[in-house]
């Protein structure tokens, strides 16, 4: 019997579940999680491996254990559930001219992040500034920490809650 793999550790980026989140940040989660996974992917083999995987805000209120997991919000407070909630729990560490904001904890306390722009155009803005200047941290902190993140294991069957489903 072969050895049953680690448990992976879990990255979330959350969009809205509104058609206009699913339209225009749905595709832009999909840009930033390659960009997490390049810049993991060049930090070597890492113990346990990461995944990341997009979700919407109803999947990570209705999760409890999802709560607990690095999370990256996208999408703003008008179409984003978790955005709403972290508009004002989260400071602003990013604000270019009323535009886009990027909000998290510059000491990292939580790994949350919540990422917008007053439009998509603003949000694509936003969401490249997050990885050039916050990346690397955000995720130093999260591999620091990985063992308080390993308490959620996902069923083998639930990647991402792409629309991959056949009808």
């Amino acid at each position: 019997m072969a050895d049953e793999p680690a448990p992976s550790a879990l990255l979330l980026i959350v969009v809205g579940s509104t058609l206009r989140a699913e339209e225009a940040d749905r595709p832009l989660a999909y840009y930033l999680k390659q960009q997490v996974e390049d810049a993991l992917a060049l930090r070597g083999p890492l113990n346990p491996p990461w995944r990341v995987c997009v979700i919407t805000d109803v999947r990570w209120f209705h999760e409890d254990p999802l709560q607990a997991l690095p999370t990256i919000s996208l999408g703003g407070p008008g179409v984003n559930l978790l955005a709403q909630k972290w508009f004002e729990e989260l400071p602003v560490a990013l604000v270019v001219d009323q535009r886009f904001f990027i909000h998290m904890d510059p000491e990292l306390e939580e790994p949350r992040v919540s990422i917008w722009g007053m439009d998509n155009a603003d949000t694509q803005i936003a969401v490249a500034s997050f990885v050039q200047r916050y990346l690397p941290k955000f995720l130093d902190h999260c591999i620091e920490n990985v063992e308080e993140m390993l308490a959620y294991e996902p069923d083998d069957d639930d990647d991402d809650d792409d629309d991959d489903d056949e009808d």
